[in-house]
């Protein structure tokens, strides 16, 4: 089975917009265009919907369903019970309301944490700032060549039982290399530890399966999974439940509600559930069925497969030249389809003549200033970044490589 491409640019106005339709698009890191799904029911929530919700009258009954609407097929799609996913105005916040949480939680003399210099920064400034509490923050550190974390490592940093949670993303922003959440996941829980994913990288490329992951927390943001701008946080029942809330002290006992100290942007929660209409949508396109989980699943490697595919050529391209320094992995199979390249210049200059040929892509740190300074590329220069989605074509990709002969 193959991603009919005609059918899913047809379902992102985009393609057609005068402005947009005019450059091929690799900012999909920066965040992906919506798909038609989630700016209908935007659309409608504005018109009919823009209400207190869960008030006895129409208006405010619909809205109420539909927010529960789509913490509900949020939910089946990523394979955890719809109490455990939470939204909020970002992953920024998100995890920075997690972090006081944690905080609160980490009463033991001699706790440990453990962080990764791959992360963005959202991911790992705020977990590092728990110092300031006496707690001990261990870094897992990348291979400064490849950008890779090495499990024997991590091994280490576990060995002697006193690391209660550890962060670390499911790819990076400008490594890009999947990291094997499972794997981490299991090695830090037998070690005792809670484990919290930064999966905003990720969730674009494939909603993931997040109860076979096996982590406690994995947070990623909507407006990057061809949604609104919202941070979707699932956070497991064990773990959440554990922590001391963030939220009013009578929504304690609600998990979706406890680690939520504002009140919910109601529109675009509603408009959420637009994200698992796209995904039904390209399931029934290609024939698929079987329960959300299932169909998720199966769009999730048909999005995969598809990426993989329309990136490889622009890898190739990358190392057959020697005047730039390829990020991350050389396969695409084993990476996101977000690349960056460190040049032999800023990046940002390219960046601007390569809009200029009609290409939308970015240069500058992205607040990955840890893993690239680890990996010693010249923070005043930064990284040229072009990063596809499911959506993109042989033809951007084309374009893209005959852009960049004439920038570079």
């Amino acid at each position: 089975m193959v991603l009919d491409l005609t059918f899913v640019r047809a379902q992102f106005p985009a393609f057609d917009s005068p402005v947009l339709s005019t450059h091929a698009f690799f900012e999909n890191a920066g965040g992906s265009y919506p798909c038609r799904q989630v700016i209908d029911r935007l659309t409608r929530f504005y018109h009919h919907r823009k209400v207190q919700p869960y008030a006895p009258y129409p208006g405010s009954e619909l809205a109420g369903a539909e927010m529960d609407e789509a913490r509900t097929r949020l939910g089946a799609m990523l394979g955890v019970a719809r109490d455990e996913v939470s939204f909020g105005p970002s992953t920024s916040t998100n995890t920075y309301v997690l972090a006081q949480a944690v905080r609160g939680w980490l009463q033991d003399q001699g706790a440990a944490i453990v962080v990764t210099n791959q992360d963005h920064e959202a991911n790992s400034g705020v977990w590092r700032r728990l110092a300031d509490e006496g707690v001990e923050v261990r870094e897992w550190q990348i291979d400064p060549q490849t950008g890779s974390l090495d499990p024997a490592d991590l091994q280490r940093l576990l060995a002697d039982g006193r690391v209660r949670l550890m962060a670390f993303p499911h790819c990076s922003n400008v490594v890009a290399e999947i990291n094997d959440v499972a794997e981490i996941s299991a090695m830090a829980q037998a070690a005792g530890a809670r484990t919290v994913v930064d999966g905003v990288s990720y969730a674009p490329h494939g909603f993931p399966d997040v109860a076979a992951l096996g982590c406690d927390a994995y947070l990623f943001s909507a407006y990057k999974t061809y949604g609104p701008h919202q941070g979707i946080m699932v956070l497991r029942e064990g773990f959440g439940m554990e922590l001391p809330g963030q939220a009013h002290f009578f929504n304690q006992s609600v998990l979706y509600k406890c680690h939520t100290p504002a009140g919910p942007d109601h529109a675009q929660v509603a408009a959420c559930a637009g994200m698992a209409d796209y995904v039904d949508a390209i399931a029934a396109h290609h024939g698929v069925s079987g329960d959300a989980a299932a169909r998720g699943r199966v769009v999730h490697d048909l999005m995969r497969a598809a990426e993989v595919a329309v990136i490889a050529p622009l890898l190739d391209y990358l190392a057959g030249r020697n005047d730039l320094r390829l990020i991350g992995p050389r396969r695409a199979e084993d990476r996101a389809p977000t690349v960056a390249v460190a040049l032999d210049r800023a990046a940002l200059p390219v960046a601007e003549a390569l809009g200029r040929e009609g290409i939308a892509c970015g240069g500058g740190d992205f607040y990955a200033v840890r893993p690239l300074a680890a990996m010693g590329v010249d923070a005043a220069k930064g990284v040229l970044r072009m990063s596809a989605a499911h959506y993109t074509s042989q033809d951007d990709v084309a374009r893209l490589i005959a852009a960049l002969d004439r920038a570079l």
